[in-house]
């Protein structure tokens, strides 16, 4: 079974945590213990390891014989963790990082960390189509990324559609060629339009 999910930055700070096991302490409280247990690994070292230590913050008797498991992978300034029982296949979980990261990146086109920080609850939908009471549900991203054109998922999509033209309609920063600023005029470069607002400052 999994545990819980987890995704924090290489500060230690998280950007999604949901629990299929209720914790015991608080959930900062073990965001940190894991975030020490991983960030003092060296990169040669592989990407799961043994945690009897999180056993009093997830409620696990250690007399059941299931022990917890900490499986993660890290890509650019973002940890994903899983938290899973021996039940679980470590490298099979690796294989679900993945399929989470590829989903996110294809939801957000290139995603980075601040995707995590505003767009939450897509995040929460993209991993509920992942995962469901901890069970792995489907690992198919092109199956997941398809959740977002049924009916009952459309908001989702229409969301994020409607993120992306607000984003290049409104933002004169934007990299995409082309946009039209509130006041009509082309912006051809983010660097142009910041010329332009800077240009004559000192004439005044």
């Amino acid at each position: 079974m999994i545990n819980a999910v987890l995704i924090f930055n290489t500060s230690g700070v998280p950007r999604l945590t949901k629990f299929y096991t209720p914790p015991q302490q608080s959930a900062q409280t073990l965001v940190q213990k894991i975030f020490s247990l991983i960030s003092t690994r060296q990169a040669s070292l592989c990407n799961f390891l043994d945690a009897p230590e999180l056993e009093s913050f997830l409620n696990q008797s250690s007399d059941d014989g299931e022990k917890l498991r900490v499986v993660y992978r890290n890509y650019a300034t973002l940890y994903f963790v899983f938290v899973v029982d021996s039940a679980e296949s470590e490298l099979g979980i690796l294989d679900l990082i993945q399929v989470l990261v590829e989903s996110l990146d294809r939801a957000f086109e290139n995603v980075c960390e601040l995707d995590l920080v505003f767009h939450f609850d897509e995040v929460h939908h993209i991993l509920s189509e992942i995962i469901q009471g901890g069970l792995v549900l489907e690992t198919n991203v092109e199956e997941i990324d398809n959740a977002g054109e049924c009916s009952e998922s459309s908001r989702f999509a229409d969301a994020a559609k409607a993120r992306k033209d607000s984003y290049a309609s409104s933002n004169p920063l934007s990299l995409g060629a082309g946009v039209v600023g509130s006041r009509g005029t082309s912006i051809q470069t983010p660097l142009g339009w910041l010329t332009g607002k800077l240009t004559g400052v000192g004439a005044r």
